[in-house]
């Protein structure tokens, strides 16, 4: 049997195509009765319109576009987790391009796929404010994770509260020299947490190395030396990969963490409480980041659906945040065996 098309279902109900189609979108214009009988010519002849079709006469995709700057990294793949259950659950789907880094792919990728979807997501771009600013205009409707204009609908975790917790645990211990793995330079948030170790040593009589370190695995296990070098009792890293590379290398050359040296990450990334010793860390609740953004996306869209899920355990939601247009999610500490006494 042949499958029905939008002309049958107009001939059985005596209406024109674009009447069935204004009828079976919700549009209010068309007569509840003639609407009505819309609805059960299409019933009768088992129609539905194909997703092409529907997007063409609605003007949109059902899909929007996800921007991150690493799909390796596990707290970006908890990000797009979060936001393509939340979207799904209202019948979107999710288009995921990946920069790999380059701020110049990023400006490229988010246009590209803003031309295919209805609007884009950009985690924690790399581009600087000013090449930001400029774009945001061209890539409407636009929700940012882990940058604060003011222009657009933002969320994202406070890296600076995060560095500051762990900082307190770690001088709670009795250390005092302290080695910062930095993040990209271009990073904003490597620069929260920056801002956050200067404060803390201005007020705390604190001395911090801070180190050019990196992102991955590998750019951790690379700075060993340069951590050992600092004589520092404790090194801080960008994220938890830098901190599990740095702890490899150490315990190859038979340095005992913590005995020797503390080591703490940043994010909470499955494999952080697996590691040996488990590490101390900041965890970031990725998962509600996501969902966040997707709400902020289907807001913007207008599309109908149920409020977010609660928050969990693990993530901590400032009530003067939440109500705001850039709701800020604040890090716990989470202490595990990699942090110990200082040495002396």
């Amino acid at each position: 049997m042949a499958r029905s098309t939008i002309a049958d279902v107009a001939r059985l109900a005596g209406v024109s195509v674009a009447t069935v189609s204004r009828a079976l979108n919700g549009n209010p214009s068309v007569d509840p009765a003639l609407a009505e009988r819309v609805r059960a010519a299409a019933i009768e002849l088992q129609y539905s319109a194909s997703p092409l079709a529907r997007s063409l006469v609605l003007g949109r995709t059902a899909t929007i576009a996800v921007v991150v700057p690493d799909l390796g990294n596990p707290t970006f793949q908890e990000v797009l987790r979060g936001l393509s259950l939340a979207a799904k659950a209202e019948g979107y789907h999710v288009l995921v391009a990946d920069s790999a880094e380059a701020v110049e792919e990023e400006r490229a990728l988010a246009l590209d796929t803003r031309r295919r979807t209805d609007g884009v997501v950009l985690v924690a771009p790399r581009m600087p404010d000013d090449e930001l600013a400029a774009l945001l205009p061209e890539l409407a409707p636009v929700v940012l994770v882990n940058r604060r204009p003011d222009a657009v609908p933002a969320v994202g975790a406070d890296y600076g509260a995060g560095v500051t917790a762990l900082l307190e645990h770690l001088h709670g211990l009795g250390h005092r020299s302290f080695a910062y793995l930095a993040g990209l330079e271009r990073s904003v948030s490597n620069a929260a947490r920056v801002a956050a170790i200067e404060a803390f040593a201005e007020r705390s009589a604190i001395t911090v190395h801070r180190l050019p370190g990196g992102v991955d695995f590998d750019a951790g296990a690379a700075s060993a030396d340069a951590v050992l070098a600092t004589g520092a009792t404790a090194a801080l890293a960008f994220n938890d990969l830098v901190a599990m590379g740095l702890m490899s290398t150490l315990q190859g050359r038979g340095v005992d963490v913590p005995g020797e040296l503390s080591v703490v990450g940043f994010d909470d990334i499955p494999f952080a409480a697996y590691t040996s010793p488990p590490l101390t860390t900041a965890a970031v609740p990725t998962l509600r980041l996501g969902e966040l953004a997707w709400a902020a996306m289907s807001a913007t869209l207008g599309a109908s659906g149920a409020a977010p899920a609660a928050l969990g355990s693990g993530a901590r939601e400032p009530a003067a945040d939440a109500a705001s247009a850039h709701p800020l999610l604040v890090p716990d500490l989470v202490v595990r065996g990699s942090s110990g006494p200082a040495r002396r």
